[in-house]
């Protein structure tokens, strides 16, 4: 008998989430895990304009990979006809390749893993093994979401998120810098997780969420920023639906990165591992140099955004 009664907990939403087809994990990497437990994957192609994690897993179920270069477009450099069990990942960096873009990838490659994590709101193409992401869109401190056709047999624990939720809730009352560090210890939780079925408090936060509204507000902040900085933009760039960030490539863009960090404007700098996975001076050296990703998300308007692009005008002067 469950308990009755007593101190109340937080409201259950009857709303749905965005992905109501997809299967509901704890995290992004461990969706990657899930098609090991239940693929025969012999070996993986990985683009090197990315972390380790994905390499780590291969290591993890002993399987072959290597790293393939891209192209300053984001398509991936790289011809190989696969073998059987063989598989390319495809990374939709920033929402910029089309899902008929990615349907010329899955046709020239045939066995196709897409990590739509810079992509919340594409649609993923049916039967094509499909990544997203909640934590980079959304305040949630777990969450992923997984299209596929292959199951595994064993049933999974529920996570549980009651305990790293915290500063969510306290960059909500107060500032991002007092809770930095937990944000960070945060991202290395999961690599000694075992896959798990999202958590109940991180499905029913996000079935409280405006979806559309937040798309909007993501491709007109996006749009925004691209009217007045396309010139200064090394990027030929289209707009997304519902875009993460936007990469706004230039000469000496950790130096800017540092400058607007100065003025409060938070910029991460994305998979620092590319320094040791791909060769100097590649596309993905540069990308991870001078990209500056620029906060376009759901909590801001046209005001955040102009003084964003202020400050950015003031410093490349």
């Amino acid at each position: 008998m469950k308990e009755i009664g007593g101190y109340l907990e937080m409201d259950t939403s009857n709303r749905q989430v965005y992905h109501t087809n997809a299967l509901a994990l704890n995290s992004g990497r461990h969706c990657l895990e899930y098609l090991f437990m239940a693929k025969d994957i012999k070996k993986l192609y990985i683009p090197d304009y990315m972390c380790y994690t994905a390499g780590r897993i291969c290591e993890k179920y002993q399987c072959e990979y290597a790293y393939y270069p891209i192209q300053e477009n984001f398509l991936p450099d790289l011809c190989v006809e696969l073998k059987d069990n063989e598989y390319v990942y495809i990374v939709n960096y920033y929402g910029q390749l089309s899902n008929d873009i990615l349907l010329q990838l899955v046709h020239s490659y045939g066995n196709v893993i897409v990590d739509n994590v810079q992509a919340f709101f594409q649609t993923p193409l049916d039967g094509i093994d499909t990544i997203y992401n909640c934590r980079k869109f959304f305040g949630v401190s777990d969450g992923a979401y997984l299209y596929t056709t292959s199951k595994i047999q064993n049933e999974l624990d529920i996570d549980f998120s009651y305990d790293r939720i915290r500063f969510v809730l306290g960059r909500y009352e107060k500032d991002a810098s007092s809770f930095f560090h937990e944000a960070s210890h945060n991202n290395t939780i999961f690599d000694n997780q075992p896959v798990k079925r999202m958590s109940k408090l991180t499905e029913n936060m996000l079935k409280n969420i405006s979806y559309n509204e937040v798309k909007e507000k993501r491709e007109h902040n996006f749009a925004f920023l691209h009217r007045h900085l396309k010139e200064m933009n090394k990027l030929t760039l289209v707009t997304p639906e519902g875009p993460f960030m936007y990469p706004f490539y230039v000469k000496n863009g950790m130096r800017l990165r540092e400058k607007l960090i100065d003025k409060k404007i938070y910029i991460p700098r994305f998979w620092d591992d590319v320094f040791h996975i791909a060769q100097p001076n590649s596309t993905a050296w540069q990308f991870t140099e001078n990209i500056v990703p620029l906060p376009c998300d759901q909590r801001y308007g046209e005001e955040e955004m102009s003084y964003i692009i202020n400050q950015i005008l003031i410093e490349t002067k």
